[in-house]
């Protein structure tokens, strides 16, 4: 390994057949028509269960229209077999296919017009009786349906568009003074569908979908999973600033700085990466003077999904503005609680629906019993709704498991716990005001940001709008990327940090204690999580030696009370996992201030 810890990493690229089967999943999804329902996913388990009860007379069904295409294709007439059993039925085709196949030599290879080999249905008179058995014939139940045609996503084109490689692309920037915001600056092609975020440049729509899925997914040292520039690469640089966690492919240094330049950077220590270099140009490889408002636009924009604005609701003069009413689903340790007593807001019910234990006796002791937990949001009906109602405010994020691409056992948006998000989506609609009523009324939901594309537009369909994205980063001392959809005022204005918010790790540490870097990565669940860089350091220097970050100063980094989480003689482990699920509390508080002009206050 070099000075720098030049690394081999998996490939990005998925085989053909892979993309198929995604292809296949979401053509269903994505052919729903608007306002789709929650029906299509209860018929979907309907068949599911009744495949497994049924495959046995599904495969003897299935037998005979095969055969009788196997018949037209042989161009040849088998006698009927009265007999039930599959195999005799097949017999005479097998003793036939044994005894022939006599070769035609090239004359048998060319086509030829209204032949039995060129039509489904031959009109052979001596096919006929065949060709009305298998059209009287019906289906088999569950025979899989043919596959559409299509191009790759990568290598489908308009036909005035031109393929560059990225070599090409380079030359044509560098000699022919080509603007570089033409091409896609991960794989070439011209015609560009967006921007890069970070970088000058253009991304085509599939590199961009592929920097939507994974910008944000880290491996265990801490470090992006993949090349900042192509979301690609299997040798990547790992930056040496402590505080960044980039990664730069060899491919991209070589072809997009200059030959040479990835041999270059192994001979520095530390190397820094093109975000943290002194912005000016590198070959063709640019850093965006604005990058960070970018970033933020390219998470928003989607031109595949256009929505009609959220509903604008005016403010409500001072005198007029009474206590809010929310429901919380997956409320975990009651962040939307905390933060809105912080505001000053006066709430009137905090209804939340949590399963855990731990979470609700955070809940609880914390805020003195003034929450109503009502359990499993699966168990709650219209009926609760009605009587527990109106709401003013609606918030939750469903759990993450099966959407998180980092998860590579997770089951999709429809399956496992990634179905949970249906049920915010079905009491979501319960909520909301009926025809005539007129009052504010708004929502929120939230998820990660490294999920499938096709769940994120899925999700983005059900809801009616796009998501944004907010970093904790720019208000805390932690990475935190999340999806935020909703009709919040003001949801996608800049993120500005406080006077309250602790923004170096320095900060959040108890006295004696020295940081050793000034941000941490995203804080999961995952003990390893607490560690950082290529070394995989403990955070923390206190008496000479590593030590990792003590509870208190995981609650000051999320932007909790100190001891908020230490009720019932919960360990460390239990809870650094109720904070790993939790919201980071200074993007909560800049997401439902200006919620102040709506609801009465203390």
């Amino acid at each position: 390994e070099s000075v720098n810890s030049m690394r081999r990493k998996r490939s990005l690229k998925r085989s053909e057949s892979e993309y198929d089967s995604v292809w296949d999943s979401c053509s269903e999804v994505s052919s729903l028509p608007e306002g789709p329902r929650l029906e299509l996913m209860e018929q979907d388990s309907k068949d599911s269960a009744q495949s497994s009860a049924t495959s046995t007379s599904t495969t003897e069904t299935a037998s005979q229209p095969e055969y009788n295409l196997a018949s037209i294709r042989a161009e040849k007439t088998f006698s009927l077999c009265d007999s039930d059993n599959p195999e005799d039925q097949v017999k005479p085709m097998l003793d036939w296919a044994h005894s022939g196949f006599l070769p035609k030599g090239k004359e048998g290879l060319k086509p030829r017009e209204n032949s039995a080999e060129c039509c489904l249905f031959p009109a052979a008179p001596e096919s006929g009786m065949l060709q009305a058995q298998l059209l009287e014939s019906n289906p088999p139940e569950l025979a899989p349906s043919a596959k559409r045609s299509r191009l790759s996503l990568c290598k489908a084109k308009t036909a005035s568009e031109d393929i560059y490689s990225r070599e090409q692309m380079v030359h044509e920037v560098l000699k022919n003074h080509r603007s570089i915001e033409e091409f896609c600056l991960s794989c070439g092609k011209t015609r560009a569908a967006t921007f890069h975020p970070l970088f000058e440049g253009g991304l085509c729509q599939t590199c961009k979908d592929t920097h939507l899925e994974i910008s944000y997914m880290y491996d265990d040292d801490g470090y992006q999973s993949y090349c900042t520039v192509c979301c690609g690469g299997r040798e990547l640089l790992l930056c040496g600033n402590a505080n960044c966690c980039r990664c730069f492919c060899v491919d991209c240094l070589d072809l997009l700085v200059g030959a040479g330049a990835s041999n270059s950077a192994r001979d520095l220590d530390p190397w820094l990466c093109y975000m943290c270099q002194p912005r000016q140009q590198y070959g063709v490889l640019k850093r965006r003077h604005d990058w960070s408002l970018k970033l933020q636009e390219f998470f928003v924009n989607d031109n595949g999904q256009e929505f009609e604005s959220p509903k604008i609701y005016p403010a409500v003069p001072a005198e007029q503005r009474r206590p809010i009413r929310v429901l919380s689903l997956f409320d975990g340790i009651a962040t939307g609680y905390l933060v809105l007593k912080d505001l000053g807001f006066k709430v009137d019910m905090y209804i939340a629906s949590e399963v855990c234990e731990d979470s609700i006796s955070v809940g609880v002791v914390r805020h003195e019993g003034k929450i109503k937990y009502v359990h499993d949001v699966r168990n709650i009906t219209r009926k609760n709704i009605a009587e527990w109602g109106p709401f003013d405010l609606v918030i939750g994020g469903s759990p993450c498991n099966d959407l998180s691409i980092v998860n590579p056992a997770r089951k999709g948006l429809y399956e496992g716990t990634g179905r949970l998000f249906f049920e915010f989506y079905r009491l979501l609609s319960e909520a909301k005001p009926k025809e005539g009523e007129d009052r504010p009324f708004f929502w929120m939901f939230e998820n990660v940001v490294a999920m499938g594309v096709n769940d994120k537009r899925d999700i983005s369909r059900f809801l009616e709008c796009n998501p944004v994205m907010i970093d904790a980063i720019e208000v805390s001392a932690a990475h935190r990327a999340r999806y935020f959809w909703g009709n919040l005022p003001g949801m996608n204005r800049p993120l500005c940090a406080s006077g309250m918010d602790k923004l170096e790790l320095q900060d959040c540490l108890e006295h004696g204690r020295v940081a050793k870097f000034g941000k941490v990565r995203t804080i999961t669940t995952r003990s390893n999580s607490i560690k950082q860089g290529k070394d995989q350091h403990f955070p923390v220097i206190m008496n000479g030696k590593e030590d990792i970050l003590w509870c208190t100063e995981l609650e000051r980094i999320f932007g909790f009370p100190v001891h908020y989480t230490d009720v019932s003689n919960m360990g460390r482990g239990a809870r650094q996992k109720l904070l790993g699920r939790s919201w980071s509390v200074p993007v909560i508080r800049h997401l439902f201030a200006p919620l102040k002009d709506y609801f009465a206050c203390e």
